[in-house]
């Protein structure tokens, strides 16, 4: 596991890391990768609320608006975070979640 340090753009409102030597967003591709673990805030490492939901979502026991409700979750958590945790050691970059 790696940890990827967010890179944030203050002017754009934009925050993105390095993954598979390239920049990308971490709302639009780390939210949603089946690679990211969570996210570091402070010293507390909080998982990917999002990994949990979708799970709950293939079973049927969670309804579609907890999902929505998970990436909002995670939306904070990169507000006040400081990196990603992410799984992808082969460096294979961002692999959708849904996928699975």
């Amino acid at each position: 596991m790696k940890t990827l340090e967010l890179i944030r753009d203050p002017v754009k409102d934009k925050v993105t890391v390095k993954c598979a030597e390239k920049e990308v967003s971490v709302y639009s591709r780390c939210a949603y990768c089946k690679f990211c673990n969570g996210v570091k805030v402070g010293k507390r490492v909080f998982p990917t609320p999002q990994k949990e939901k979708i799970e709950g979502i293939r079973r049927g026991n969670t309804p579609d608006e907890e999902l929505m409700n998970a990436a909002m979750m995670f939306n904070t958590l990169i507000r006040d975070g400081s990196a990603i945790l992410c799984e992808d050691d082969e460096g294979a970059g961002y692999t959708s979640m849904y996928d699975l």
